[in-house]
C-alpha cells in the first residue's frame, strides 16, 4: 500500500566498543551534510535542587572544550556558512550543525571534542545563570507557559516530567558549578548518546573518521532511565493562574500512554481529529507548536463559530505515560465556562461516537503525507533519525506508521472513551489581570 512507510535513507548502523550508536545516512546528491548528536538525558533525569540542570549543560557544551575555547564553536561552523543550534526536551537533548559538504569535517571534529570534555568553567557557569534565568523569566511573560507548567505540576507528584526543561528558579539560582559538572559527567557519554550523519559524503571516510575520532572517548554515560511510576490520576484536579494579559485561556489534560503502548497509535488518531495534525508525522514543521486547522473539531466547534481565537490538542508520545493536552484561548467577551464546556462536549462526543468515515479518512492522508515528507533535506534527515533513536529500535518508525494506518473507526472510538474519562483531568485556567502581548511564544 502506497505511504506505508516513512521514504527514509538508506543507513548504516553501528555501535562503536565504546556504547556510541551511529548512523550513517549518505545523499550524496545533497550540497550539504548535517551532524546531530542525541543524547537520552533530558528533565526526566534531574531531581529537586538540579532541575533545569540538562538545559544548562546545553548551554555550556557552546562554551568551550579543549580544541574548542569560548565562541570558537559558533565561529568555526557560523563563517563556512553553516548553522548550528541545540534543544533540550523531557526524554532528550540534541545538538546540530548543518554546514557545506565539504566542511563535514569541522562539526565531527566539535562533537568529539565536547561529548565527554566540555570545560563547564566556573566563571562561564557562572556567566550563563544569568542568561538561563532571563530565559526563565522571559517564558513566564507567557500565560501559555505558565499554564503548561502548572498543568504538568498538577499532573504529576512524583515522576519527573512534573518539572519543565528549563527548571525551577530556585535551583536556576542555587545550582553550583560542581554540581552541573557531576551532572555533566554523570550522563553525558557515548553510552548515552547517538551521532546522526546524513546528507553529502562518502560514507567509507566518514566511518573512518567516526571510528577513529569518537572510538577514543571513554565509555561513559549512567544509565538514564527513570524508574519512578506515577500513581493514575484518582480524580480531577483545577488550578487558576492570575496575571498580566487580555486573553483568558484554558488547558485540560488527560494521562497519555507512552510512546510504546498499544494504545499509543489510537491516542494519535485523536489528536489528528481533534486537533489536526500530529507532530511525529506532520507535514509542517518537525518541533514545536502546531499550526491552525480549519478542519479539526476544536477549530470548528470554537474557532468558526467565534468562541475562541485559538484551539488545539497535543499529543507528543515520550518515553513514559504523560498528557493529551487541550487549550484554547477565549475570543472577547466569551466566559472560560463556556469554552471549556465546549470542549468536554466534543471529547464526549468522539467518545461515544469515534470518528467519521471522512475524518478517518482525511487522518490517513495527512499522517501519509506528513511520512512523505519527513526526510526532506540534510538537517530534516537527521532530526528525523535520531528522533526516532530516542523512542525505539531501528524500523520503530515504520511499525509506529502502520498501525496508525491501521487504526478503524471503532478502535478510535474505544481510545476516546477510556483517555476522555470525566472526573480524570487536570484542567488549568488563565485569566488576565492586565494589559500585554500574550499570543504566545
Amino acid at each position: 500500500m502506497p505511504g506505508t512507510a516513512p521514504r527514509s535513507p538508506a543507513a548504516k548502523r553501528f555501535r562503536l566498543p565504546n556504547g556510541l550508536q551511529v548512523i550513517l545516512a549518505p545523499r550524496p546528491e545533497s550540497p550539504t551534510a548535517s551532524v546531530w548528536v542525541w543524547y537520552r538525558v533530558g528533565s526526566k533525569n534531574e531531581w529537586p535542587g538540579v532541575t533545569g540542570a540538562s538545559h544548562w549543560v546545553e548551554h555550556m557544551l557552546f562554551q568551550g572544550s579543549p580544541k574548542f575555547g569560548k565562541g570558537e564553536i559558533d565561529q568555526a561552523i557560523v563563517e563556512v556558512g553553516g548553522t548550528l543550534n541545540a534543544f533540550t526536551d523531557t526524554d532528550f537533548t540534541a545538538y546540530f550543525s548543518t554546514v557545506p559538504k565539504e566542511r563535514l569535517a569541522i562539526p565531527l571534529r566539535i562533537e568529539a571534542d565536547r561529548m565527554t570534555r566540555a570545560l563547564l568553567t566556573d566563571r562561564e557557569v557562572q556567566r550563563e545563570r544569568t542568561v538561563i534565568h532571563s530565559e526563565r523569566e522571559g517564558n513566564e511573560n507567557w500565560p501559555e507557559f505558565r499554564v503548561d507548567e502548572e498543568l504538568y505540576q498538577l499532573a504529576f507528584r512524583h515522576h519527573p516530567y512534573r518539572w519543565e526543561p528549563l527548571g525551577r528558579k530556585e535551583d536556576i539560582r542555587s545550582l553550583t558549578p560542581e554540581a552541573l559538572r557531576e551532572y555533566y559527567h554523570r550522563f553525558y557519554g557515548p553510552k548515552n548518546a547517538v551521532l546522526v550523519v546524513t546528507g553529502g559524503y562518502d560514507r567509507s571516510s566518514v566511518e573512518r573518521t567516526v571510528r577513529s575520532s569518537f572510538g577514543r572517548l571513554p565509555a561513559v554515560g549512567a544509565d538514564p532511565v527513570v524508574k519512578e511510576v506515577e500513581p493514575p490520576l484518582t480524580g480531577e484536579r483545577r488550578a487558576t493562574l492570575r496575571g498580566p494579559g487580555t486573553t483568558p485561556l484554558v488547558a485540560i489534560g488527560w494521562r497519555s500512554p507512552a510512546v510504546h503502548d498499544p494504545a499509543t497509535p489510537a491516542t494519535i488518531v485523536l489528536d489528528v481529529v481533534l486537533g489536526g495534525e500530529t507532530r511525529l508525522f506532520s507535514s509542517g514543521a518537525s518541533w514545536g507548536r502546531g499550526g491552525e486547522h480549519p478542519s479539526s473539531r476544536l477549530y470548528q466547534a470554537l474557532v468558526d463559530p467565534a468562541l475562541a481565537v485559538r484551539a488545539a490538542s497535543e499529543f507528543r508520545p515520550r518515553v513514559h505515560p504523560s498528557l493529551f493536552t487541550v487549550s484554547a484561548q477565549a475570543a472577547a467577551g466569551v466566559t472560560l465556562d463556556r469554552i471549556e464546556a465546549t470542549i468536554r462536549k466534543e471529547v464526549g462526543r468522539l467518545a461515544r461516537r469515534g470518528p467519521t468515515a471522512e475524518e478517518l479518512a482525511d487522518v490517513r492522508t495527512k499522517v501519509r503525507r506528513g511520512a512523505e515528507l519527513a526526510y526532506e533535506g540534510a538537517s530534516r534527515t537527521g532530526f528525523r533519525l535520531g528522533y526516532f533513536s530516542m523512542l525505539g529500535p531501528a524500523g520503530y518508525e515504520s511499525t509506529l506508521l502502520r498501525r496508525i494506518l491501521a487504526v478503524d473507526r471503532a478502535a478510535a472510538r474505544k481510545r476516546a472513551a477510556e483517555l476522555f474519562r470525566p472526573g480524570h483531568d487536570v484542567v488549568v485556567r488563565y485569566e488576565p489581570a492586565g494589559e500585554s502581548d500574550d499570543r504566545g511564544p
